[in-house]
């Protein structure tokens, strides 16, 4: 049986290819979707998901990319990711607004279009 760090590898690779995939068809995911396709294990699967694209913002960041963390979003936000994005976007230094602000709107969208337009190339 693959131990809990083998399984982790596995659903990372997953999820990443999974955002892979969305942001080459242009649409968003939700974090529970993203979940199910990464087949993360319970318990605490978004917490879990949460956690690993908080890794992922912080990688992206540092090499100069634009966030995958940005194709990820909650059902229950108008097509906006969860308050923690925007608050660890600001611990970046890359947004500094409300999470739920018309700003925070365009900064995503802003993300969207650093993400398609990086696919294009």
């Amino acid at each position: 049986m693959p131990s809990t760090h083998d399984q982790d590898h596995i659903w990372h690779r997953r999820a990443a290819m999974a955002l892979a995939s969305v942001a080459e068809t242009g649409r968003t995911i939700t974090y529970a979707d993203l979940a199910d396709a990464a087949s993360i294990p319970a318990p605490h699967r978004i917490n879990k998901l949460t956690q690993w694209l908080e890794a992922t913002m912080r990688e992206d960041h540092a090499a100069g990319r634009p966030l995958r963390a940005a194709l990820v979003i909650s059902r229950n936000r108008g097509g906006l990711p969860a308050p923690g994005f925007f608050q660890l976007c600001g611990e970046l230094g890359l947004y500094q607004a409300s999470a739920s602000s018309i700003a925070a709107a365009q900064f995503h969208q802003t993300m969207l279009d650093a993400l398609r337009s990086r696919i294009k190339d």
